[in-house]
């Protein structure tokens, strides 16, 4: 399948998706990070928290990496462009690569973001979901709808954690923001296509529309700041974001990984899933299995 035109479906391909080569993955040797206990209290309080400059030595290769990935996207997994038609800018995404870009799969492997992921978690061992890419060009004036990632995975869980990482400057109105404590609200959430802001699997009874925050933002405790290159937001599959429809002067690029801890099992979940497991693999796997460790690696567990 070529790369999309829409965001209509998440996961078109290119390029197959296959479990990755570990040779050379090596949990062992994964760099500590150094948490601060009240940045992990916030995070499971919040649901999020932002650590300036964490990632600040690693902005320039996940910049190269996200060059080869946005420039050549029919040589990579899952391209979509969700800018509407004829509309100016450019909303690019793209995932599951880590195994093909080298710069990314260096970050995942030697940065400390597995060590970060667990302690946030408060895991004994976490394991690697998968990589997630974004950019939008100047121009663009395409909001991400405020969504909840845990509704389009095939997990579920509480321990989790996406390692978000700003590769350019934001200026707090158009930055990626958050509603506190929204993890906790016990509600799982349809999935939303980015485009439109429309609802996936409407006929789904165990989801709920994404409540209207952008019409009522006093109803909410809204997490919304400006960010540096390097500076890293950790927050919970859980989580509620998305951004506004502000008008972008400058690129908005931006690297996530997603970790999954101790309490993190496989989750069957009408219609697609992001990333879309094989069939070979889910007609074995039942709700409630562990994720299996040669396509997801256990990255780093508890020194």
């Amino acid at each position: 399948m070529q790369a999309q035109d829409t965001n209509d479906g998440f996961n078109a391909s290119t390029v197959p998706w296959t479990a990755p080569d570990l040779a050379g993955v090596d949990n062992a040797t994964v760099p500590d990070y150094a948490a601060d206990p009240a940045d992990i209290d916030t995070f499971q309080r919040d649901g999020v928290v932002v650590l300036r400059g964490a990632f600040t030595d690693w902005v320039d290769a996940l910049r190269a990496g996200q060059e080869r990935n946005i420039e050549n996207p029919e040589s990579y997994r899952f391209p979509c462009e969700s800018n509407p038609t004829g509309a100016p800018g450019r909303f690019f995404d793209s995932y599951c690569n880590w195994d093909l870009i080298p710069e990314y799969r260096n970050y995942v492997t030697r940065s400390c973001a597995a060590s970060m992921a667990g302690q946030f978690t408060r895991s004994t061992a976490v394991q690697f979901f998968h990589e997630h890419a974004f950019f939008k060009e100047p121009g663009t004036q395409c909001a991400t709808p405020w969504h909840q990632d845990l509704s389009y995975y095939c997990v579920d869980g509480t321990q989790t954690v996406s390692v978000y990482v700003a590769l350019d400057h934001a200026e707090a109105d158009v930055a990626v923001r958050f509603v506190k404590g929204s993890h906790v609200w016990n509600k799982l959430y349809r999935p939303r296509v980015f485009m439109d802001g429309s609802d996936y699997n409407t006929e789904d009874a165990v989801t709920e529309s994404v409540p209207d925050i952008s019409g009522n933002p006093e109803d909410y405790d809204i997490l919304a700041t400006a960010l540096e290159p390097g500076d890293t937001v950790l927050f919970d599959f859980r989580t509620l974001h998305g951004t506004t429809d502000t008008l972008l002067k400058n690129r908005r690029r931006a690297f996530t990984t997603r970790w999954l801890g101790d309490d993190v099992r496989y989750c069957v979940r009408p219609g697609d899933t992001s990333p879309p497991l094989p069939e070979s693999m889910t007609g074995t796997m039942a709700t409630g299995d562990a994720m299996p460790v040669d396509w997801f690696p256990v990255m780093w567990r508890t020194p």
